[in-house]
């Protein structure tokens, strides 16, 4: 008896010191919290005024993705010998020039992938890596200022794709009007004087034309998280069917000095390219399509695995 109620008695205490002991570094954690969160901001304030400086500002980021696996008689699934493989990479990459009167932005967003599937047991089927994203992307932004918020702007902006069907159909927008940035790391465009020059070898499909040009660009770093998002839109004055706009989206998080974790998706709409893809490369296409018979599905693309700040 004497022996259990000993034993009882060192375990309550023991509990009793445990408790306290985890009460007291808890106590101790909020203020070290309450620390780091104000040394944060500090240096988040440090950075905004470095950010403000005027001069270049030069810098990338990207993700890379990727995926290789082999079956041999895996006979639950169709296909029980194969091997695949899924590759790709987006590079997001700026240069900024901040000066007191006038900037000058250039950025470009390259994203790229492959994918294989290889049947071991056809031997007629294609075994290579073939192209799944391609997408590239360039501007140059040129504003005089007229205040702190508000500019007079050009822009250049370019897109096609690079892998196959360089230029063709490749985008070529030129445009005036004017930039405003409510805030440091915001951009936006609005050109109501804007050419869109459209080159492709599908002149019965493709139009250049004149409209307005929208643009809007958020760029943001806090501490090991980096995300850009880019929404680039142009409505043409003379048809709905001539419009086209596309938003991209990067996050990158880093787990270890320049390596990290990254995520990209976009989304586009572009009827000229959808009436394309049906008259000439659909499973089945049917030239007899236009504008005014086809649906104008929603293009999208994602990418996820490591990243690496430059």
């Amino acid at each position: 008896m004497k022996k259990s109620l000993l034993t009882a008695m060192a375990f309550f205490v023991l509990t009793v010191t445990f408790a306290q002991t985890e009460e007291e570094l808890k106590a101790q954690i909020t203020p070290k919290k309450d620390s780091i969160a104000a040394i944060q901001s500090r240096v988040n304030a440090l950075q905004k005024q470095l950010d403000a400086l005027p001069g270049w500002k030069i810098g990338a980021f990207g993700t890379i993705g990727g995926s290789l696996s082999q079956f041999n008689n895996w006979f639950a699934q169709g296909i029980p010998n194969n091997s695949s493989g899924n590759i790709g990479f987006t590079v997001n990459a700026f240069a900024n020039l901040q000066e007191e009167k006038f900037f000058w932005r250039n950025a470009a967003n390259v994203n790229l992938t492959w994918v294989k599937l290889d049947d071991k047991d056809d031997p007629t089927d294609d075994d290579s890596f073939r192209q799944a994203t391609d997408v590239f992307n360039i501007s140059s932004l040129y504003g005089r200022k007229l205040s702190e918020k508000f500019a007079i702007s050009a822009l250049a902006e370019y897109r096609t794709t690079i892998l196959s069907n360089f230029n063709d159909p490749g985008y070529l927008d030129l445009g005036v009007g004017a930039t405003w940035t409510p805030i440091s790391d915001l951009v936006v465009v609005i050109h109501p004087l804007n050419y869109n020059f459209v080159f492709s070898s599908e002149d019965n499909i493709f139009e250049s034309s004149m409209g307005a040009k929208i643009v809007a660009d958020y760029t943001k770093q806090l501490g090991a998280v980096s995300f850009k998002s880019n929404l680039s839109l142009f409505q043409s004055y003379k048809s709905s069917n001539l419009s086209n706009w596309t938003w991209t989206n990067s996050f990158s998080y880093s787990l270890w000095k320049m390596i990290g974790v990254g995520f990209d998706f976009g989304l586009r709409s572009n009827k000229q390219e959808t009436l394309n893809y049906i008259v000439n490369n659909a499973p089945t296409p049917d030239p007899a399509a236009t504008f005014d018979t086809i649906d104008n599905e929603l293009q999208t693309y994602w990418t996820l695995g490591l990243s690496y700040k430059f």
